[in-house]
């Protein structure tokens, strides 16, 4: 709901929990005014009083400064000397940008972004959109905010557009959405860090006089950072405190931080990395920024991570794989790595059918003159030595067994050792005269040409055309560097990094619609690139390269901060595993990879007899509880960054099945006994697990009894509410 009080020219943006209210000051100056709990009454016209005059502090409206306003987007060259929403440069060679108040609009629903991904509303839904028009009237740059309410949701999801009516002007910073905080005393920033294989670990810390940043630098969102913020109370838990969420819908750059003042005062913000970052606009031309979604929890981090998994599981994602159930494949990547024929897979996927697996991926190796990594990236068909019977006959078989057949692609790059490359090497992303650096014997294409993304789409369309494929997986191994585009003049080259993304999402909008029914998965050497961006086209991500059951403990408690279990690609692999070397049981193995989207990924044939019926259990298990897993709600009970063991709870969304999934890392003989305190049951009600029966109240303050006696113990309980 989004209320304009005209009187106190104060705008009111409320969720069913949550308000976000913004003033007009001085006719002219957009201020924030307020964001928490929803509010029952309005603000004290005199909210901004509380504000001290500060000496040397530069005068602009009586006794107030832009230094200490609260701004709502701020401009780079003015009074307000804390890091700026916009910056742009003129011709005339200044670069001081002065954005007034001129109007608002209210629309019903949420408008698109043109060439990007952003959440949406449905028929019914309770969404409003407020856009605010800020004008330059020396320069003729306006600037239209716009904020997306989901009033159900307790989301807000904010972007700028950047339109340019003067005389050409070069934008070199462009947030989607900056927040300034009056007395932000004891908070803590919280982010989501780690790299390769030890993806979106939690990192907390004090917020501290100067700016506290991350960001991504190398042409996609990364694994060392995630496009994920949140300002906490010092004393916040996982069920009580202030959390302020931000998340950027954008799979490129981004910077994301909190700039604190001498006065605690702070201001946060997030968006397009302005570094490398210059996009040139003519009189009449366009930027649009990406969306940022802003959640406020007063609950706590659960409350947050739970109106974020909600709002992407069901108004981000798109498409029939949104609410049905989705496959459990077996991956061939870690079974025969480049070392298969096509009798391999087949035999491959008759064994996966005899435990219940659906659908056969073939991964790297199946194109060109692929026998290595160093070779044929961008050649899109059939290694004829290896697949003779060609893609075609291969899912056919495949689809005689009863199972769907899937094909990795890693479309955005080349091989220099590539027909590809050697007729074209100008679609490579190059600066003149320099070498590109090596990295996995593989270099980028350049997705901000028109024709590489033409090329890409034919190329995937052939293939896809040609064969009953049904499940897509996209790879992308290699950041960038040397980031230039050969069809891009001097003055521009500012732009590829940007320009790159939409041509990305330019390809995925084109393939996904084009096809419909083939379900696409998103991975990035693992997860480096888990993004609410790439989420918009794919529903699922391959959450990482680390498929060791302790370790995915973390990765995917971390991951499930800001994204839902729908989202995260998570199988039973071989041990020991492939990339820590760890041996863990079977059934630790199964049971933490079930909550996620299931696979498996290691050579069915090979496995011993147990182990096949408990992968027929585990998937016959998953199928009955996958509803509860991807569409409830999700309650992180012990963390596995704090304590020995980590628990989770999952409660389906009419409230009648529980699940909770304890999981050892490291054991104690002998130790202490622990007691799981469950969340959000009825305490009055009675539940059913195995032949005993419990009261919700006793289930959530006495607790369910765990000994870590040893390592790797996993037990995985399901309440039935009687």
């Amino acid at each position: 709901m989004i209320v304009f009080d005209s009187e106190n020219k104060i705008f009111y943006l409320s969720t069913n929990n949550t308000t976000y209210a913004m003033a007009v000051f001085g006719e002219k100056l957009l201020l924030h005014a307020y964001w928490g709990k929803r509010l029952s009454h309005p603000l004290s016209p005199d909210w901004l009083d509380t504000l001290e005059f500060r000496p040397l502090a530069p005068l602009d409206f009586g006794r107030f400064s832009t230094d200490m306003l609260p701004q709502e987007y701020s401009t780079f060259g003015s009074a307000d000397l804390r890091i700026a929403a916009l910056g742009a440069e003129y011709g005339d060679g200044s670069y001081y940008t002065r954005l007034e108040y001129v109007g608002f609009e209210i629309v019903e629903g949420k408008p698109a972004l043109e060439g990007l991904p952003a959440t949406y509303c449905e028929e019914g839904d309770k969404v409003e959109t407020l856009v605010i028009h800020l004008a330059d009237s020396l320069h003729g740059l306006h600037v239209y905010l716009s904020y997306s309410v989901f009033e159900e949701l307790d989301a807000i999801a904010r972007s700028a557009k950047i339109v340019n009516l003067g005389e050409r002007a070069e934008i070199n910073r462009a947030f989607s959405a900056t927040v300034d905080f009056i007395g932000c005393e004891d908070r803590e920033l919280v982010h989501l860090d780690g790299a390769w294989v030890r993806e979106r670990s939690i990192t907390r810390r004090a917020v501290v006089p100067g700016i506290q940043s991350i960001e991504s630098r190398n042409g996609c969102s990364g694994a060392v950072h995630n496009p994920f913020i949140a300002l906490c109370d010092k004393n916040a838990t996982e069920n009580s405190g202030n959390v302020y969420g931000f998340s950027l819908v954008y799979s490129g750059n981004f910077s994301a931080g909190i700039d604190l003042g001498p006065f605690n005062s702070a201001r946060a913000y997030i968006g397009i990395n302005p570094q490398n970052f210059n996009f040139v606009l003519e009189n009449g031309e366009s930027f649009q920024t990406p969306e940022a979604v802003l959640v406020y929890s007063a609950e706590g981090f659960g409350g947050m991570s739970r109106a974020y998994h909600k709002l992407y599981r069901t108004r981000l994602c798109r498409g029939k794989f949104r609410d049905i159930p989705r496959y459990v494949v077996l991956n061939s990547w870690e079974t025969t790595y480049f070392t298969f024929d096509e009798n391999t897979i087949v035999d491959l996927a008759r064994d996966a059918a005899k435990i219940g697996v659906d659908t056969m991926v073939l991964d790297d190796g199946w194109f060109s003159t692929r026998t290595t990594d160093r070779a044929g990236l961008g050649d899109w068909w059939e290694n004829p030595d290896r697949l003779p019977s060609g893609l075609g006959w291969l899912a056919d078989e495949v689809n005689k067994l009863g199972l769907r057949f899937g094909l990795w692609f890693e479309p955005e790059m080349v091989n220099p050792d590539s027909e590809l490359y050697r007729k074209h090497p100008e679609w490579a992303l190059r600066t003149p005269g320099r070498e590109t650096t090596p990295t996995r014997s593989q270099v980028t294409l350049d997705f901000s040409r028109q024709d590489v993304c033409e090329y890409i789409i034919d190329s995937l369309s052939s293939i896809l055309d040609r064969a009953n494929i049904e499940y897509v997986k996209w790879d992308m191994n290699r950041y960038m560097s040397e980031v230039g585009s050969a069809a891009l003049p001097a003055e521009r080259q500012g732009e590829v990094y940007h320009r790159y993304i939409l041509g990305l999402y330019y390809v995925l909008e084109t393939l996904t619609q084009k096809y419909p029914d083939v379900l696409f998965e998103s991975c990035s050497s693992g997860g480096g690139r888990f993004d609410p961006g790439m989420l918009y086209y794919m529903p699922q991500v391959w959450t990482s390269d680390n498929s060791d059951a302790v370790d995915r403990l973390r990765i995917q408690y971390g991951t499930s901060m800001v994204y839902p279990y729908s989202s995260m690609s998570a199988h039973v692999s071989v041990c020991p595993n492939h990339t820590q070397g760890r041996i863990t049981p079977f059934e630790m193995r199964c049971n933490v990879a079930m909550p996620g989207q299931l696979g498996f990924e290691l050579n069915i044939g090979k496995c011993s007899e147990e182990e096949l019926e408990l992968s027929k259990k585990t998937i016959a298990k998953y199928r009955e509880l996958e509803d509860v897993f991807h569409k409830g709600d999700l309650y992180r009970l012990v963390s596995p960054f704090e304590k020995d063991y980590c628990a989770l709870e999952f409660v389906s969304e009419d409230k009648k099945r529980v699940i909770l999934c304890i999981d050892s890392q490291r054991g104690l003989f002998n130790g202490p006994d622990q007691y799981i305190k469950m969340e959000a049951l009825d305490p009055d009600a009675q539940y059913r697990c195995g032949d005993k029966t419990y009261f919700g109240e006793y289930l959530m303050n006495f607790g369910v009894h765990f000994c870590n006696k040893r390592e790797h113990i996993s037990e995985m309980l399901i309440f039935d509410k009687i």
